[in-house]
């Protein structure tokens, strides 16, 4: 509340010190001026003096608080025929009086590099006692439209409907959006609605003809970017071709399967059958007969040939005869680690005895032990 008052009563001492001096403020521009963000601006204060006026000279350029409750920001100053630029740190190096000597008459200050946080009410005070003048000026600092991003959303294929999209991630508002077509009859199809606030353009049921290139232009107060696409609109895909080849291509990975199992069941086969034929080569198998059955079946026969070569009166004789009396023992028959038995003893007869009791006597060669005749 005493603030507020305070600056009434500021007011009012301003007004009656205006009536009583001969300070003019003569700038006629607009107050309010609107730029792009990074550009500069003048903010204009010219003024003149009188010769009543004759205290020192001073000026003053103010941010106006939007709140009253705070204070209004000293942007820039010159008092003592010196200027001080160096008050408002967000404005530091980029705020400079127009004249060199602004005691000449010109308050006026320039703006470098704007920022969207420069926006706001700037007031230009001239001081010589005993007068003061004001003015002010509003500043709107925008932000130009970035670079858009143009793409198209849907299928674009023909009969379809295919929506154009225009999108600036940045910039003031209002921000608006046009398209046209930058190719062909240059004219946007027919079945197009555009919506220039959205930055959209749905082309309804499109058809080749819509095929070509568009640009897109987002634009507001203090600039402009535009983007370029380029649709093709496509004939709709063979759906009947698709399904056949995608039926061919199950069946051939099948069969590859089939084939690729087949050859594994048959190797494991075959090696099944490789390991069970060498296992029964591993069997242990029953060892050959001894010579000695081949020798005694050729001794017997021999005999018996022999036998049957003589006479009877040669009978007598071989009976006689010791080494023909012996008969092969079995231990040729026998394994080779068994100890052979000992033969059997047999009662000998003599070849007469032989014939006296009927029988006939048989010559038998005698033998060694690897089966020879002797």
């Amino acid at each position: 509340m005493e603030l507020t008052i305070g600056r009434f009563c500021c007011v009012l001492l301003s007004l009656f010190a205006g009536l009583a001096s001969g300070v003019e403020i003569t700038s006629s521009g607009p107050t309010s001026i609107e730029k792009a963000s990074g550009q500069s601006v003048k903010l204009d204060c010219q003024f003149n003096l009188d010769s009543v006026d004759s205290g020192p000279l001073d000026i003053e350029w103010s941010l106006i608080s939007n709140d009253n409750q705070k204070e209004d920001k000293v942007v820039i100053l010159y008092a003592g025929d010196r200027s001080y630029d160096d008050y408002f740190a967000q404005m530091k190096g980029r705020v400079h009086f127009n004249s060199a000597d602004p005691k000449n008459g010109d308050a006026s200050i320039n703006l470098t590099g704007l920022k969207s946080v420069d926006s706001g009410t700037y007031q230009c005070k001239v001081k010589k006692a005993p007068g003061i003048r004001s003015r002010r000026m509003l500043l709107i600092v925008m932000v130009k439209p970035s670079k858009p991003r143009c793409y198209a959303e849907g299928p674009t294929q023909e009969g379809k409907d295919i929506v154009l999209r225009c999108k600036s991630n940045e910039g003031t508002n209002p921000l608006q959006y046009s398209w046209d077509k930058t190719s062909g009859g240059k004219l946007l199809p027919s079945s197009a609605v555009l919506d220039s606030v959205g930055g959209t353009v749905n082309v309804r049921n499109a058809s080749a003809g819509a095929s070509g290139s568009y640009r897109c232009i987002a634009s507001n107060r203090v600039g402009s970017e535009e983007c370029t696409l380029y649709l093709n609109v496509t004939p709709p895909p063979n759906t009947a071709g698709i399904i056949a080849g995608a039926i061919i291509a199950v069946l051939l990975f099948l069969i590859i399967i089939a084939i690729i199992l087949f050859c594994c069941c048959r190797a494991r086969h075959r090696k099944k059958y490789e390991k069970e034929i060498c296992n029964e080569i591993r069997e242990d198998v029953p060892p050959p007969k001894s010579r000695a059955s081949t020798a005694r079946s050729f001794t017997v026969g021999s005999q018996r040939s022999s036998l049957g070569s003589m006479s009877p009166s040669n009978l007598h004789e071989y009976a006689l005869k010791p080494q023909y009396d012996k008969i092969p023992s079995d231990e040729y028959e026998r394994p080779p680690s068994s100890v052979p038995l000992p033969p059997p003893t047999a009662t000998r007869m003599a070849g007469p005895n032989l014939s006296r009791m009927g029988g006939i006597p048989v010559m038998i060669p005698a033998q060694n032990r690897d089966g020879s005749i002797v």
